[in-house]
């Protein structure tokens, strides 16, 4: 009703308390008559958001202003992982100014493509469906308290640069099992995919990667991108090359190559017992720069962001939460 105050909820925080393993069965516990958007929204409506915060990006670009509904309670939030990065992380601060430099303060790996990626998808979100969301993103800490129950939807990139503590592994092992999901992309190459892999094994031990296909059901819940998974690969914008040319090889290597084994794009998913979808690796791409990049260069947005980034955004979405 006009003027009533949302009522603040975490699904994800219930199906912790209950012990449940994923959505369905909380919401068959809650009653079960909701029809499957509801019973996605739902999985994050008016959670018990924590204050709005903001830290500096590893990209001054990044720096923008915040829009007029930061602050609205909605039902959905783009919550983007902060981590600690590797020591030897690609974007380590400390090789170039001779410190260290504190990840919970922000302005490192974990930074990149933040906050204007974040921001850019949120409001095409609002724009594209009806999803209540709010157009400024929330950063999660895992060694908050329980902060990170309350968002269903984690995102992340420049994975091979992160180094997981021991409790946040077993934190985020145990969020992913109760149910929530994490996005990952923006991480190229061999090295950079066994950087990962050593850490996410740390978190799912059990777990083997489903290689998907464009013709997962994923790939065609809301917008159709079924066909060579290569249609798909976005590139990092400085990597670019402008005069691509998808039936010239030398091209579409100058555009792609970012080291040894980039070449090729790959979406790999952890499955939970029940086939649940609890992480998925966008490998050789860089979706965020397809969200981030909008109004910088007119080709590159109609070419990867409205073709591919957002679309393939909005459908991981409407796939993760009514799975």
């Amino acid at each position: 009703m006009p003027g009533q105050q949302p009522r603040r909820f975490s699904l994800l925080r219930y199906a912790r308390s209950q012990g449940s393993m994923n959505f369905q069965r909380v919401l068959g516990r809650m009653g079960g008559g909701l029809v499957f958007l509801a019973a996605a929204l739902l999985a994050t409506l008016y959670a018990s958001q924590k204050t709005f915060r903001v830290y500096p990006s590893l990209e001054p670009y990044d720096d923008v202003s915040l829009p007029p509904d930061y602050q609205e309670k909605t039902e959905w939030i783009f919550a983007r992982l902060m981590y600690p990065e590797h020591p030897n992380a690609l974007f380590s601060r400390r090789y170039r100014f001779g410190g260290s430099m504190d990840w919970r303060e922000g302005g490192t790996s974990w930074t990149q493509d933040y906050p204007r990626a974040d921001r850019h998808f949120s409001l095409a979100l609002r724009r594209l469906t009806r999803i209540s969301a709010r157009s400024v993103e929330q950063p999660v800490n895992l060694d908050d308290d329980d902060d990170v129950y309350d968002f269903p939807w984690l995102c992340a990139g420049e994975m091979g640069d992160w180094k997981l503590t021991a409790s946040q592994a077993k934190k985020l092992r145990d969020y992913l099992l109760r149910g929530g999901f994490l996005m990952l992309d923006d991480f190229w190459g061999a090295e950079e995919w066994n950087g990962f892999a050593g850490e996410i094994k740390r978190v799912l031990p059990d777990r083997a990667w489903s290689e998907l296909t464009t013709d997962h059901p994923l790939f065609n819940c809301v917008y159709d991108l079924r066909g060579p998974m290569s249609r798909l690969q976005v590139p990092t914008i400085q990597f670019w090359n402008q005069d691509y040319d998808p039936k010239d090889p030398q091209s579409q290597l100058q555009t792609i190559f970012r080291g040894e084994g980039s070449k090729e794009m790959h979406v790999r998913a952890l499955l939970d017992d029940h086939q649940r979808m609890m992480v998925l690796a966008i490998h050789n791409s860089d979706v965020s720069d397809g969200w981030e990049r909008e109004g910088e260069n007119e080709l590159y947005f109609r070419r990867y962001s409205e073709q591919i980034a957002y679309p393939l955004g909005i459908n991981v979405i409407f796939y993760l939460m009514t799975h």
